[in-house]
């Protein structure tokens, strides 16, 4: 079993993951450059540091859905709570493998996914493009400068990870 200092340190260090978490909920509502925000590091950080694995897919979905509270609502919100989902699940992977190449993967793996998974999204529930393999392509596109995306996941993975260390 634990020791008492081990229980204790435990403690220390999850308060710690759940301090940061919160951080991160908090800067997607304050002024921030256009799409550049701490989610999906944060739920890549909640996957690999929460031992609890429900807190691990909830929170992140809370700190998504207090947002858009205040942000607002749209149709894609579905594909994107399920891309930072996915998030979480890269972030189960690192649980116990932390490294930087491997956070810097996952950082770059889960800005892919999520670039992939709602461009693809746009194209198919919006009425933005063509429902062609050109149409999709185009929106493929026109979702690049959107990338940013992933300096903000890698930024905020080096804040909440190095934190954290």
């Amino acid at each position: 079993m634990f020791s008492e200092t081990q229980k204790e340190n435990l403690l220390y260090r999850t308060l710690l993951a759940l301090a940061l978490i919160v951080l991160a909920a908090a800067l997607r509502i304050a002024p921030h450059p256009w799409n550049f925000t701490p989610v999906g590091a944060m739920a890549l950080f909640s996957g690999a540091l929460l031992k609890n694995r429900r807190l691990a897919f909830f929170f992140p979905l809370l700190a998504l859905f207090l947002g858009d509270v205040f942000i607002g609502f749209h149709k894609l919100i579905p594909i994107v709570y399920a891309s930072f989902l996915v998030n979480v699940a890269i972030g189960l992977w690192l649980r116990d493998r932390r490294s930087i190449t491997r956070i810097s993967l996952a950082t770059l793996l889960g800005a892919i996914q999520f670039f992939l998974a709602t461009n693809f999204a746009v194209w198919q529930l919006l009425a933005s493009f063509p429902h062609t393999i050109s149409g999709l392509l185009a929106c493929y596109a026109a979702g690049l400068p959107f990338l940013e995306h992933a300096c903000s996941d890698a930024a905020y993975a080096f804040l909440f990870f190095g934190g954290y260390a």
